[in-house]
């Protein structure tokens, strides 16, 4: 497996790195995305092991697959999303890209470990595509359109 771009290929816009297993969750964000108009392209990483790939892979903020954000799940193949956010965290320019972990967990252990490694939002994904539709809206109103990135593309975001 490989990270691919899944959405907008052609944006010169920052990516949005969505790391995610679940084939209907992925279907989920990449529909709320299209709904509510993102123009970031998408990538997607299927397991932890490919999300710390493109982490290693992509190291300079000039380079166009630089992420704006990434939406992290936690409970993945291979290596879990708290170890993807533990090796983003250790990479210099990777702490400062926001996270967002989006999982179907509501655990105080996994609440308190992403915080203490460095998470930014903690968002428990909601069941029904509405409710997730709306969640991305927020995503999309307050880290894309509202917050300043580390890392502003040439036009802006």
């Amino acid at each position: 497996m490989t990270f691919q771009l899944v959405l907008n290929p052609g944006s010169p816009l920052r990516p949005i790195v969505v790391v995610e297993d679940n084939e209907m969750d992925l279907d989920f964000c990449l529909q709320a995305f299209e709904e509510h108009a993102i123009a970031n392209p998408v990538v997607s990483c299927r397991d932890g092991e490919e999300a710390i790939r493109f982490i290693d892979t992509h190291v300079d903020p000039t380079d166009p697959k630089f992420p704006l954000l990434v939406l992290l799940d936690l409970r993945l193949p291979k290596v879990d999303g708290i170890d993807v956010l533990r090796h983003a965290r250790q990479q210099p320019l990777w702490k400062q890209v926001p996270f967002i972990v989006l999982t179907t967990s509501s655990e105080n252990a996994d609440i308190s470990a992403a915080y203490q490694h460095g998470v930014n939002s903690y968002i428990v994904k909601p069941v029904d595509f509405g409710s997730f539709a709306e969640v991305v809206k927020h995503i999309k109103v307050y880290w894309i359109l509202t917050n300043e990135p580390p890392f502003p593309s040439a036009n802006g975001h």
